[in-house]
């Protein structure tokens, strides 16, 4: 099943001022009134909420598509997948060319975020398929005043007896971070990607990673593609030479309804880029009062 997989990644290297987020805020109103995202500039997590609902306005502006020529639509189980609307050039219902390429236009995605970083994960194809596909995002970085291996044993809840022992303490506090990070993302990506909430028992999903497999329930993924990313942003810090660094743990789950299951793992940062772009908050917010039109 050929449908490209293409993810954005925004940077928010710092908060709205008052002014932005009235801007961004009326215009989530107007264009995606289904947005459960409350007006509270105080409160920093409505502003990630806010950029995630506005990803698919910027996305098909870049498209070049005007909003008034396509409809965000969802499952039955939450999941979102943009119809674009019928134009006099593509000819009349009942000719059959016409016909597979409008089933093959749809555009399916999801959106995710963690601390600074908002993704969205997006493909083209037949709505049966584009809306099989999920995002994971998770910092890689413990909770202010907890370590680590503390931070992953309160997490064990979520992961199977297999997978604690790849995060046991002996391993070190990196190794444990970056390797429990890499677990729950691919879990948080397949969940979103089958429609289920996150009182979802994580627990119930398995991955074997240096043996690259995938089991829900026992049973293998069979048919899942599962690629993953590390995202590492830096900004400096005002009025001193330093810099603030973070590292993020990011993975997409998309089913291609073959016989295997496939993980690609993303290192080398040229073809990361074929597929992947990083954009900052000042991108969004330059054309925010465009996403309308």
């Amino acid at each position: 099943m050929d449908c490209p997989i293409l993810v954005w990644m925004l940077f928010t290297n710092r908060e709205m001022t008052p002014e932005e987020y009235a801007k961004c805020h009326a215009v989530l109103r107007e264009c995606a009134p289904h947005a459960p995202v409350r007006n509270a500039p105080s409160e920093p997590e409505t502003m990630r909420q806010m950029v995630a609902f506005l990803l698919p306005l910027l996305m098909m502006r870049h498209r070049r598509v005007p909003r008034t020529r396509w409809k965000d639509q969802m499952t039955p189980v939450g999941k979102h997948w943009i119809e674009q609307a019928r134009t006099i050039q593509h000819g009349p219902d009942d000719n059959p060319v016409v016909a597979a390429q409008r089933a093959r236009s749809m555009i399916g995605y999801h959106t995710s975020y963690d601390h600074n970083l908002v993704g969205m994960a997006m493909t083209q194809g037949r709505r049966e398929d584009v809306v099989n596909i999920g995002i994971g995002i998770k910092e890689i970085s413990a909770p202010p005043g907890m370590s680590g291996n503390d931070f992953a044993i309160s997490l064990y809840h979520k992961l199977t007896p297999l997978e604690q022992t790849f995060i046991a303490p002996e391993q070190g506090e990196e190794v444990v971070m970056r390797r429990l990070c890499l677990i729950l993302a691919l879990k948080q990506a397949y969940i979103k990607a089958i429609g289920q909430p996150m009182g979802f028992d994580w627990s119930r999903l398995e991955f074997n990673i240096p043996e690259k497999k995938a089991t829900g329930d026992g049973r293998p993924l069979a048919g899942w593609e599962f690629r993953v990313w590390t995202s590492e942003l830096g900004w400096p810090i005002p009025n001193s030479d330093g810099h603030i660094k973070q590292a993020y743990q990011c993975a997409v789950a998309f089913f291609r309804r073959t016989r295997e299951t496939k993980f690609i793992w993303q290192n080398d940062a040229r073809e990361l880029e074929s597929w992947v772009q990083f954009i900052t908050l000042d991108q969004l917010l330059n054309v925010a009062d465009k996403l309308v039109e």
